[in-house]
């Protein structure tokens, strides 16, 4: 597979090919002119001694302080190192590698004002299967994710840790054993690494993809489990789902008319079948189902549109050759979404753990062994099977 990135394309399923699939990446030759214009625009600021926060003044509280010409370049190296304080159990490489990604990106839009040489070195990082070693904890989000993009800028200027298939060693030694060379960063080229979302998008993409492979996965138990409960699949009638008109209970319906589509299973007790009616975590499973896809679809609408935001501070518009402060490094939206997210996938772990219950349960499950076991006293079966389900979903409870 091969993925070109244009800073305004890329898609979740990109993004998974490149961070847990290894797809081999490309800069778009479009984005490498839209790159240079923006670059251009901070040379010229920089050759006039202009003020502009980041580029000739300190960062947050240190804004105030002007920088010399001589210092810009040693400005940009000492944000990189002093923010590079995360701490905690590292990321996982899918996770690192898809922020390597989406930085990439970013700076392919050509808002940055950094050269395009940034983006290729991540990009050939990636192709070579090396990543940097980044803490999970330091980034609260609110001035983008500081501390693990600038645990990444490290290795691009050949400072801290690579990775690359289970060994670790120095990061200019790794990229140089890679073919690769370290960069030099010029002026504004260090906040533009550090500074956006890059490090909780990756993971609420990857996470994203995750969760509707989950949502399919509850489909197929759940068809599964009703099959062995010898349930019906009247409930999943679309005239039902019609007549309430939400659009993921109708999906969610029609994938187990899907699944239970011409069951000999059903056949063998449709004429016998003393039931009125399943219980609830059976029949209302595209009342449950339903709304968890429409969460996955609203966050994967936010989260699809931040993996081509221009998230850098200040930006800079190459048409009016302006640099522009502003909060687009702010996590809020993708926050807010993984939150909703949580609790959606929480409602498919509890009714889950309630079919189960029903599976195990000698005085719910329509026949079966006591715990599925055809020993029971002797043998306990999968009772803690359902226990530890219930104690997972209570997790996702207080989570």
């Amino acid at each position: 597979m091969e993925v070109v990135i244009d800073g305004n394309s890329l898609t979740l399923e990109q993004v998974t090919a490149v961070a847990a699939e290894r797809a081999h990446v490309l800069v778009a030759p479009w984005a490498r002119q839209r790159a240079a214009a923006s670059r251009q625009v901070v040379d010229r600021l920089v050759a006039s001694r202009a003020v502009a926060y980041g580029v000739t003044t300190g960062f947050g509280k240190l804004s105030e302080v002007a920088i010399p010409p001589e210092r810009l370049a040693e400005l940009q190296v000492n944000l990189v190192r002093s923010h590079a304080a995360g701490v905690g159990d590292l990321l996982p490489e899918r996770e690192v590698r898809g922020m390597m990604l989406l930085r990439a990106n970013v700076i392919s839009k050509g808002f940055s004002g950094a050269r395009i040489d940034l983006a290729e070195l991540l990009c050939g990082m990636l192709n070579a299967g090396l990543y940097p070693e980044i803490p999970e904890q330091g980034s609260v989000g609110a001035s983008g994710d500081l501390a693990p993009l600038a645990h990444l800028a490290l290795s691009v200027i050949g400072e801290g840790k690579l990775q690359r298939d289970g060994r670790c060693g120095e990061a200019i030694e790794m990229l140089r054993a890679a073919g690769l060379e370290p960069i030099t960063l010029a002026s504004k080229e260090g906040l533009t690494l550090i500074n956006g979302t890059q490090a909780h998008t990756s993971i609420g993409a990857l996470a994203l993809v995750d969760a509707h492979t989950l949502w399919r996965t509850a489909h197929v138990a759940g068809a599964m489990s009703l099959e062995a409960l010898l349930g019906t699949p009247v409930a999943f009638d679309a005239r039902i789902q019609d007549a309430r008109g939400q659009l993921g209970q109708a999906a969610s319906a029609a994938f187990l008319r899907e699944l239970l589509a011409d069951s000999e299973i059903r056949e063998s007790h449709r004429l016998n079948d003393p039931l009125v009616q399943d219980a609830y975590a059976l029949r209302c499973m595209p009342q449950v189902h339903g709304p968890v896809l429409d969460a996955i679809d609203f966050a994967a609408a936010v989260i699809g549109r931040e993996l081509n935001a221009a998230t850098d501070n200040p930006l800079v518009f190459s048409e009016s050759g302006e640099l522009l402060s502003g909060g687009n490094f702010h996590g809020q939206s993708v926050a807010m979404v993984l939150d909703f997210l949580a609790i959606a996938l929480t409602n498919l772990a509890t009714i889950s753990e309630r079919r189960i219950d029903r599976l195990v349960h000698p005085d719910l499950n329509q026949g079966l062994p006591p715990f599925l076991t055809r020993d029971a006293g002797v043998n306990s079966g999968f009772m803690m099977a359902q226990v530890t389900a219930a104690s997972l979903a209570s997790e996702c409870k207080v989570l």
